[in-house]
């Protein structure tokens, strides 16, 4: 694509925004609960669009060369990300549940599931490249050193029998294979000779012979060209792949050479940008800084006397924390910035005095007993439901304003003729450089006036200097409000480094991908949830609560510090669904650290109380210090046992659970750490512990049909098979119901061995090959499902659900039996 095409697609990213921002309005007035599910769809139709948006606005930042414009795109990005997150929240508000239908709007909408994919923005890995790399070659180096020395060739040291062992085995294979080979010649021309002496063809003629010759290869010429007429009709409606599809995704594609051609020019444009800005700064402050800094002056010595003029005293000069002398230049009178302060001063009197209202009406709710609640259940539900129907006022919707108003007033009529090459516009960064130096001028001209204005007062009025006192905030018991003592402060950031990953705490994540954890959405969704049924989350969308809940805050420090806070995910599924390998592939899409706080890792290190301390220190301040970081714990129940078994009893797993949730609340927006557990029984564990420590709670169950299908044919394609027609993938698929993820994988790794690779031209897969070998592996019974089922609705949210879809058919009931009677 050429800029101008770039340029067209920004134009009309904007109309899109311009008709998404007319639609929050309405979004923010209350919502009766019988319009519960027109609610809900109006959210759901946002939030496709603005997944479509952020994958524009991706595509925008990742391929405009002119440093201005995607100063401005980034901007938009954060600000459409987070909104993707703040309607995700809302979504979760309104359904009870952390998976969403959404087929029946993208039937509505004519979109594809391909839409409902989070796109992660490529700026994530991009621009912390130089980083991603000193912090790998760091952690190498560390490795390196701890491994044993090897031998001068780089080979582990054997033994002389071990050796003559190893020879022989293989020179006995060796002779075996020719020996093998040997007999089946003998045994072929043994059978040719037979078929010699019997004379099974000497009984036709000539004319016969053609013939029966004839037969077979027309037959076979037929066959040939149907077989070609079936798979080119397959791979023109899109059921087949193109034989030289798989080949082609290894190489280079002429559209991502272009690309990074693209982002090469990117650099270069940033770079002589960057040098402009600081010439123009400089350039600013010789010329018009102390015009700038005399004329501010003059003008708050005229509001001086003004206020004296008017009230008869000076008045108070403003705090720096109000904005200081910005106050008096937002076009305010005198008598306005008074008033302003003194309203300031009385809504803070106001917040204080409320916040102590509340405190008392909460200690009197908490003496009185529990059976107000249990009377009060049904009409709890009913407001509860009123209120969340209710979208809160975002904190995103100010900036991508500002980014939407800017872009028309700057950018939507700019003429591409002046800037032919994509350079920066001078004039726009004279005038972005020179608010910032009246920001800087400020500061200093109002410490200069507040010296100045004690001595009017002492002269003219002959007062004593009261400085202004901005109000004080208080302390209160906020989430991450308090700050962590520093059991390390003379140390350094690679010592404490070093020291984790010396104990294993630290380690080197596996390189994968987010895309690669396949899976497909569940279709039927819309129809369960008219049903009041209950329906279950589908690997697509575990993969996009990923995506939403740890890669895309982890990315950007901007999105982290004003999107909804979360802290910690709990990934919750039988053994094989690929719980770990979304850890990794968290850590790969971030370049986040890797730490493991297992039970079975932590073993025998940092003992005692004191040593737990240190060790959660060590870890969120290493984290924090280097983030984006992940803090994974596997086997998470065990954290939170009910009961302790015997043979565990040693490795205390129990230890780290006071210090990993005092450690978890102070973290703060804008510190990029998320802990992630997995686990396979959360019946060990204690509800309450469990879920006060792991914000979310995502369910994995075994993979429906549509997800089997898919991950059959993905791993396949991954192991570099070609899928013909030979091969029954949707058989396979409901063979395998009741199997993981992870045993369809071992069982497509026991057949595809090499001898059978090299094999697959002359002889391919067949389904019946798979049979035998997913016959041997032990499937996830209806029992373990079921028991992971209901641990799932007893969750703080699953019994909300649960509550508010009885509700429902309760209040059903009641309307239908009133028809009745009518």
């Amino acid at each position: 694509m050429s800029e101008e095409s770039y340029q067209r697609l920004w134009d009309a990213s904007h109309v899109t925004l311009q008709e998404l921002l007319d639609q929050e309005q309405p979004l923010l007035q209350p919502v009766p609960n019988h319009e519960r599910q027109s609610f809900q769809y109006r959210l759901s139709v946002l939030y496709l669009y603005y997944l479509g948006l952020m994958r524009r606005f991706d595509t925008l930042y990742d391929q405009m060369v002119q440093p201005q414009k995607r100063l401005l795109l980034r901007r938009l990005l954060d600000g459409v990300v987070g909104r993707v997150l703040e309607l995700k929240e809302e979504m979760v508000r309104a359904d009870l549940c952390e998976c969403h239908c959404l087929d029946r709007v993208l039937l509505d909408l004519k979109l594809t599931p391909a839409d409902l994919q989070v796109p992660i923005p490529k700026y994530f890995l991009l621009e912390q490249t130089s980083i991603l790399k000193k912090r790998k070659l760091m952690l190498a180096e560390i490795l390196a050193s701890m491994e044993p020395v090897s031998s001068k060739g780089g080979f582990t040291e054997m033994d002389r029998t071990e050796a003559i062992i190893l020879l022989q085995t293989a020179e006995r294979a060796r002779q075996g294979r020719i020996r093998a080979t040997f007999v089946q010649e003998i045994r072929r021309q043994e059978e040719w000779d037979r078929k010699m002496r019997e004379g099974e063809w000497h009984n036709l003629n000539q004319d016969q012979a053609v013939v029966a010759v004839q037969k077979v290869w027309k037959g076979y010429l037929q066959r040939k060209h149907t077989r070609q007429d079936r798979q080119t009709e397959m791979e023109f409606i899109g059921m087949l792949t193109l034989p030289n599809q798989v080949e082609r995704q290894g190489s280079t594609s002429p559209t991502t050479l272009m690309e990074d051609v693209r982002r090469l020019q990117q650099m270069e444009k940033e770079e002589e940008f960057q040098l402009a800005a600081v010439k123009t700064q400089d350039a600013l402050r010789e010329t018009e800084g102390p015009d700038m800094r005399e004329k501010i002056k003059e003008q708050i010595r005229e509001w001086f006397i003004e206020c004296h003029a008017l009230t008869g005293r000076f008045p108070e000069y403003p705090d720096e924390s109000l904005g200081g002398s910005y106050l008096i230049f937002s076009d305010k009178t005198p008598e306005q910035v008074k008033m302003d302060l003194e309203a300031y001063l009385q809504e803070s009197k106001k917040k204080d005095q409320d916040k102590n209202k509340e405190k008392e009406k909460e200690k009197k709710e908490k003496k009185k007993g529990k059976e107000e609640k249990t009377k009060k259940e049904g009409r709890q539900l009913l407001d509860e439901a009123d209120v969340m129907l209710q979208v809160l006022p975002s904190k995103f919707i100010p900036l991508i304003n500002a980014g939407h108003e800017e872009y028309k007033n700057m950018w939507k009529n700019w003429q591409k003729t002046i800037y032919p090459d994509q350079s920066f516009d001078a004039e726009a960064l004279r005038v972005e450089k020179r608010k910032e130096m009246e920001k800087e001028v400020r500061i200093q001209v109002d410490e200069l006036m507040r010296q100045e204005l004690k001595t009017l007062r002492l002269a003219v009025d002959l007062e004593v200097d009261r400085p202004f006192k901005a109000p004080k905030k208080k302390a209160g018991k906020k989430a991450g409000g308090k700050k962590e003592k520093d059991l390390t402060p003379d140390r350094s950031v690679a010592s404490l480094f070093e020291e984790l990953v010396s104990f294993g705490i630290l380690k080197k994540n596996k390189a994968v991908a987010l895309k690669d954890f396949v899976g497909d959405c569940l279709y039927l969704g819309s129809i369960l949830n008219l049903a009041n049924k209950l329906s279950m989350p589908s690997l697509f969308d575990t993969q996009q609560n990923i995506a939403l809940y740890g890669v895309l805050r982890l990315g950007s420090q901007d999105i982290h510090s004003m999107a909804p806070l979360i802290r910690s995910i709990l990934l919750v599924g039988p053994s094989g669904m690929g719980k770990k390998m979304l850890v990794n592939a968290v850590c790969t899409e971030t370049g986040a650290n890797l730490f493991d706080l297992s039970p079975a890792n932590l073993k025998g290190k940092y003992p005692g109380k004191a040593g737990v301390q240190m060790m959660m220190h060590l870890v969120f301040k290493v984290a924090r210090l280097l983030q984006p970081s992940v803090i994974w714990i596997g086997d998470a129940e065990k954290n939170f046992y009910k009961k302790v078994p015997k043979e565990e009893k040693e490795m205390d797993p129990k230890r780290i659970r006071k210090d990993l949730t005092k450690a978890l609340r102070l973290l703060n927006p804008g510190d990029r750490v998320l802990l992630i557990g997995t686990t396979n029984r959360p019946q060990l564990a204690e509800m309450k512990g469990l879920c006060q420590t792991y914000e979310r709670v995502l369910f994995m169950p075994q993979p429906d049909y549509a997800s089997r299908y898919v991950l059959w044919k993905h791993l396949l394609y991954a192991q570099g098979v070609q899928v013909t027609q030979n091969l029954d993938i949707s058989a396979l698929a409901k063979v395998s119901d009741g199997y993981t993820s992870g045993h369809i994988l071992q069982a497509i790794r026991s057949v595809l061995t090499q001898r059978r690779m090299l094999q697959l031209s002359k002889r391919p897969l067949v389904a019946s090959e798979f049979l035998s070998h997913l016959a041997k592996l032990e499937p996830v019974y209806r029992e373990e499902s079921e028991s992971l089922k209901d641990w799932y609705f007893n969750t703080p949210l699953g019994k909300k659900r649960t509550k508010f879809s009885e509700f429902l058919d309760a209040e059903e009931a009641k309307l239908a039996k009133e028809k009745k009677w009518k």
